[in-house]
């Protein structure tokens, strides 16, 4: 037996035989975005659930009747001004232990202004491109605070280039 607990805008919290809570989320899309010398797009913001400022890959939620593919459009013309040729590299729940939310990650290429794009008024967002490995030694470290799908775009972004992610001093990712 489920019974809702909760219902909101983006998600619903359920109970489920009286004992497993499952929230019920949006989908997701994050976009991979790469410029000529290799750096990595990202989005500095503040994150109230965590009470910290993150950088993350342009992302967010599929929107109801959008694609996967045209919510990453959008979230990257929304969120960075650009748009580009996107193709799906994998597909991920957040947390399955008690959370439906998939992400969608894609990567774009090719990547050229989007004109009459604007930022969503409603956040507070701040561009910064990085060298994917110092942003990954960051994160590793706990400098930096960020999402696991940012985490997985990064290591992609390492992959694709050729660079070793890993720690030498204690050969540890």
């Amino acid at each position: 037996m489920r019974e809702v607990i909760y219902e909101g805008h983006i998600l619903r919290l359920e109970l489920e035989d009286g004992r497993w809570e499952i929230v019920r989320h949006a989908d997701a899309v994050a976009v991979l975005a790469q410029d000529e010398r290799g750096r990595v797009l990202g989005v500095w913001q503040p994150r109230p659930a965590i009470a910290a400022r993150t950088w993350e890959l342009p992302a967010g939620l599929i929107d109801p009747g959008e694609t996967p593919e045209s919510a990453a459009a959008r979230e990257l013309a929304e969120e960075a001004g650009v748009k580009g040729e996107l193709r799906l590299l994998t597909r991920l729940y957040a947390s399955p232990g008690f959370c439906d939310e998939l992400i969608y990650l894609f990567e774009a290429s090719n990547l050229r202004p989007a004109p009459g794009s604007s930022p969503d008024p409603s956040e507070d967002l701040e561009l910064e491109w990085r060298d994917p490995l110092s942003a990954w030694q960051e994160l590793r470290s706990g400098d930096l605070c960020s999402s696991g799908v940012t985490a997985l775009g990064l290591r992609h972004a390492l992959a694709e280039q050729g660079r070793e992610p890993l720690a030498a001093s204690t050969g540890r990712p």
